[in-house]
């Protein structure tokens, strides 16, 4: 008795006796139906194996080792328009899915793959059902059998544009994570930095790595209820229309620094889901700190002139000189300062000479303490004030120039306390003292003071204040001059 071989599968070397082999319509793959089988069991894989090929993006088609078509799927099918029942079991692609004058070229670079190691990528025309032409990108690596020898070819195309379009979000991912002139963050649902890139991680004082997961609260030590306030109102209701300019302090190795950024909010949904789901936020900035102070210094400059300007013109309509320098230290006080105080030297105007030798000063006007209102003439009885030495407005006249001083951080009690031993109101815890000068003759100090409420005086603060302070005494000098005459 002469034994018979049994015709085996190249691809994985089963035996194919009593097996029929069926191009399924809906999926484009082959069902193995045994007769030992039952119909259900055997058809479970090829069930689960139809619905991932259809269920895949890329368009997918497979050849065995002589160029016969054994798998087409739906993404394949909707591109060129051939249904699997039409595509499985051709030999080639030629006449149908590609031009007869093209498809030895086409054909010979797809199964070359099954002789060279890796995949291989290309690009070329198809045609669909219809007659046109579509020009798809391809990747295609070999299919080995058991025995480790190439058994066909596995194909995955997509329309270039679509690839195109792929390979562009990836760059763009990528360049803003590593190449962006300005910060980009991932915030997750917890409000947690997930994903940095270089310039956030500068901006944030730290490494790219060292923040992913730590709350917002641990990298900035002012403004975090309003960042994640926005970054929470985004998960809600979606990208803002404008890009919000948000101040912070970031805790770094100097210590605090204040910061603006210019920020812009996109929220990020899972484009596998049904329905969209949140996976976080993006967050864009960029630092415009030197911008803001830049601008904030120009809008306080114009504001301060345009002050200068009216208490000018409303000077010059006083008769009294005296009246006419408690208008500019009222002008003066709008936005500057909480109150404001004028003491005149005491004897009269004092050369350069005799400030050396002790001085008494003489309270001119004054704001309310209390309430606020207009600055108001004092010291008719000419009574020296009871300033103690080393105070602030004496070691001004005695230096001839402005002079800052501050209560600190201290307790309100002892900010308290400082202030009534100054002479001044209680709730002063800044101030600035500008020297009166006038026909190279020093006539007095002229005191300008801030609560709690307000920042330390700066620099650019004394300036305004000895401006102010040359207008003040040119009118006492005038009320001195009057007063003689």
């Amino acid at each position: 008795m002469i034994a018979r071989s049994e015709p085996t599968c190249r691809t994985c070397g089963r035996s194919l006796q009593g097996v029929q082999v069926s191009a399924s319509r809906r999926s484009g793959t082959t069902d193995e139906l045994g007769p030992d089988e039952p119909e259900r069991e055997s058809s479970d894989g090829s069930d689960l194996l139809a619905a991932l090929l259809d269920g895949m993006d890329a368009a997918l088609c497979a050849f065995d080792a002589d160029g016969v078509v054994t798998h087409w799927n739906r993404e394949a099918e909707r591109i060129l328009g051939w249904g699997a029942d039409e595509a499985v079991g051709r030999r080639g692609l030629a006449g149908w899915a590609v031009r007869s004058a093209d498809a030895e070229e086409v054909e010979g670079r797809l199964l070359s793959v099954m002789h060279a190691p890796g995949r291989q990528v290309h690009e070329f025309a198809l045609l669909t059902k219809d007659g046109g032409r579509v020009l798809v990108r391809t990747q295609s690596a070999a299919v080995r059998g058991p025995d480790g020898k190439p058994a066909g070819v596995y194909c995955a195309f997509s329309e270039v544009h679509a690839q195109i379009d792929l390979e562009r979000s990836i760059a763009l991912s990528e360049a803003l994570f590593e190449d962006a002139s300005w910060g980009v963050v991932l915030v997750d649902v917890d409000l947690r930095p997930a994903v940095v890139n270089a310039h956030a991680a500068r901006a944030l004082g730290t490494g790219r790595t060292s923040v992913l997961g730590r709350p917002l609260g641990e990298l900035l030590s002012h403004g975090v209820e309003e960042l994640e306030n926005a970054l929470q109102h985004v998960l809600a209701e979606g990208a803002p229309p404008a890009p919000a300019e948000v101040w912070v302090s970031v805790r770094a190795k100097e210590g605090e620094q204040r910061r603006c950024w210019r920020s812009g909010f996109l929220r990020l949904a899972s484009p596998l889901a049904e329905e969209p789901v949140p996976l976080g936020v993006g967050w864009l900035f960029q630092d415009v700190t030197e911008a803001k102070q830049a601008e904030q210094e120009a809008s306080l400059l114009r504001f301060r002139t345009q002050q200068l300007h009216r208490a000018s013109r409303a000077a010059a309509e006083c008769e009294d000189p005296a009246e006419a320098a408690t208008v500019h230290l009222d002008f003066a006080l709008a936005g500057f300062a909480d109150h404001g105080l004028i003491d005149r030297v005491a004897g009269g105007a004092l050369t350069d000479a005799e400030a050396e030798a002790p001085v008494r000063l003489v309270r001119v006007a004054a704001t309310p303490s209390g309430a606020p209102g207009p600055s108001r003439l004092a010291g008719q009885a000419g009574l020296p004030v009871r300033y103690a030495e080393g105070h602030p407005a004496l070691q001004c006249v005695e230096r001839v120039g402005a002079l800052r001083a501050s209560a600190g951080a201290a307790a309100p009690e002892a900010a308290r306390e400082w202030a009534q031993a100054r002479q001044w109101p209680p709730d002063a815890v800044h101030a600035l003292c500008a020297v009166l000068r006038s026909r190279g003759r020093t006539l007095g100090v002229v005191t300008f003071l801030r609560g709690a409420g307000r920042s330390a005086f700066e620099r650019s603060d004394a300036m305004y204040a000895e401006d102010v302070a040359v207008r003040i005494a040119s009118a006492l000098d005038l009320a001195g001059l009057s007063d003689g005459d």
